[in-house]
Order: C-alpha cells, then sequence, then structure tokens
C-alpha cells in the first residue's frame, strides 16, 4: 500500500519517549491485580462454596495464568519495571515459577518470534499458519481444549522434562499453593488451579494466537499491519481473556520496548491519526477474532492439527 501513512508521520519523538518511560507504580499494580484476582478466585469458591462459585474460579484462574505468563513476557523484554535486575526477579520467580516458564529460556525463543514474526523461522508460526480454518476445524480445537486433552499433553511434557536444578521454583510454587489453602481449611481448591491449567489456560492462550497472528492478512509480510492484529476488547474480556494489555499486539510488534499499561495509548495515538487506515488488522472483541478465524469453505486439516 503505496499511500499508507509511515509510522515517523504518525508518531513523534517526543511522543515515542513518553510511551516508553516506564512506572514502577503501573507495573506494581498489574502485577498486584492478577494476584488479587487469583486470590480473589480462591476465596470466592472457599467462602461461598457452589458450583457456580467454583466454576467462575476456575474460569479466573485460567485468564489469571495468562496473565502470569504476559507479565513474565513483558519482564522479558525489559519493559515492564524501570529496574531491569526487578523485572528479572519479578518474571522469572512471581511470574514464570507457577507456570514452569524459564524468562531466560522464554526470552531467546521470544526473540526470535520479533525477528521471524510471520516466516518459516518464526517458532509460534506453527500455531497460526493453517488459519483461517473450517468452522469445524475450530470447534474441534477448543473441544480439545476445554475437555482437557490439550493441557494434559502439555502438562504430561512438563513432567516428563522436569529436572529439579532447573524446575525447583515451580514445585516450590505448588507446595506454597496447595500449603496456604491447607492452611485456609480447603486443601481441595488446590485442584482449582489444575482444573484451570488443563481446560480454560489452553482455551485462552489459542484464542490469544488466534487474535494475535491468525487473523493477519499476510503473515509472510514484514509490515506489522499485515502479519500481526490488535483486538480491542471491552473490560469483562479483559479480565478474563485478553488480561495486561495483551490484546495490543501489533503495538507490541512495532515496539517492543514500549511497556504493556502504554501499549493502549499507543494504540489510540495511531488510530486517531489513520495510521491503520486501509488495513483490516484490527479487531473488535474476541467474537470478531472467533469470526475472522473461520473461514466457512476451508478444507479440513485433521491431520495437521
Amino acid at each position: 500500500m503505496s499511500n499508507a501513512l509511515k509510522l515517523s508521520d504518525a508518531l513523534t519523538k517526543d511522543e515515542l519517549k513518553s510511551l516508553r518511560e516506564k512506572s514502577d507504580l503501573k507495573a506494581l499494580a498489574s502485577f498486584l491485580w492478577t494476584w488479587g484476582l487469583i486470590a480473589g478466585a480462591f476465596a470466592m469458591a472457599i467462602v461461598w462454596t457452589n458450583p457456580l462459585t467454583i466454576l467462575l474460579g476456575i474460569i479466573i484462574l485460567g485468564g489469571r495464568q495468562l496473565a502470569l505468563g504476559v507479565m513474565n513476557h513483558d519482564c522479558a523484554h525489559h519493559a515492564f519495571f524501570k529496574s531491569p535486575k526487578v523485572d528479572e526477579f519479578v518474571g522469572h520467580y512471581l511470574c514464570g515459577a507457577p507456570m514452569n516458564t524459564s524468562l531466560h529460556a522464554y526470552r531467546a525463543y521470544h526473540l526470535k518470534h520479533h525477528k521471524y514474526a510471520g516466516t518459516p523461522d518464526d517458532p509460534d508460526i506453527g500455531f497460526v499458519k493453517n488459519y483461517p480454518v473450517s468452522k469445524e476445524s475450530l470447534r474441534r480445537k477448543f473441544v480439545r481444549d476445554l475437555t482437557g486433552r490439550t493441557g494434559f499433553r502439555d502438562t504430561m511434557r512438563k513432567i516428563r522434562n522436569f529436572r529439579l536444578s532447573k524446575n525447583w521454583p515451580w514445585l516450590t510454587f505448588h507446595v506454597l499453593l496447595l500449603g496456604t489453602l491447607t492452611l485456609a481449611g480447603a486443601p481441595w481448591a488446590y485442584l482449582m488451579w489444575w482444573a484451570a491449567e488443563l481446560t480454560v489456560y489452553p482455551a485462552i492462550v489459542r484464542l490469544r494466537q488466534i487474535g494475535e497472528h491468525g487473523t493477519a492478512k499476510d503473515r509472510s509480510n514484514l509490515e506489522p499491519r499485515l502479519n500481526t492484529g490488535t483486538t480491542v476488547a471491552p473490560f469483562w474480556q479483559r479480565v478474563f481473556i485478553a488480561p495486561n494489555d495483551v490484546n495490543y499486539h501489533l503495538e507490541h510488534h512495532m515496539f517492543a520496548s514500549i511497556p504493556p499499561y502504554n501499549l493502549g495509548r499507543l494504540h489510540r495515538i495511531l488510530a486517531s491519526r489513520g495510521y491503520y487506515d486501509g488495513y483490516d488488522c484490527i479487531s473488535h472483541g474476541y467474537v470478531d477474532v472467533i469470526r475472522r478465524a473461520v473461514r466457512p469453505d476451508a478444507p479440513q486439516m485433521v491431520a495437521a492439527e
């Protein structure tokens, strides 16, 4: 698109400098919001124990498990707290450990995604390369997720690869979680974490992946507006599906150094100046993401799934 607005014409250097400024207060608020919701999900189910509160708690936990992964991701970019050392500690031990994610290993993997996004060398391309798919294909994927088949596969992989010298933070988290819930008189609530990780979490991760690159119009193109998408999501979806501004993925690919809590402001600036005009790269909520992920005439891809 030869007439497309250039990024340098849509954003001033002073605005970019301001957007790159990190805030310990905003980072801490995001961190406490996530852990507060985790504690609240358990507390709700324990204090008002019934199938509805337990189910709602599991759904909240699934979204917050993704939030922990998102904060681990932001810390890996050194784009969360002002101090890189704080990012390293918080990202690895307080966000990565519950999901058995090493910040250092994740950083090496993830930077390749940024460098080769959409190309055959992109380590994440396998998650989205077949989209859009048929409605039946997408349904099967989410059924596998929500029935625990995807989560069980991933958990067994974690167990097979477990090494105490490397994975002790993950083990420590689970010991502390079980111990805390036992002291609260509800050791049964520990199973809520696993129920969320085995069922809800994989489905949310899949939906996030589709929104980020599965709806892209030309994943092989180096232009971010063609190989990456952003989802403008209402508040309730950001609580359950798109935590910590992860929905502004296009903006993140433009400037990985901008902290997540500033990505919404970046999106609004660029949108107001017509930077996205002519590009179909913005989804409006995750129902729209699912709509974009489906191609009615798409062939069934049983073997490739």
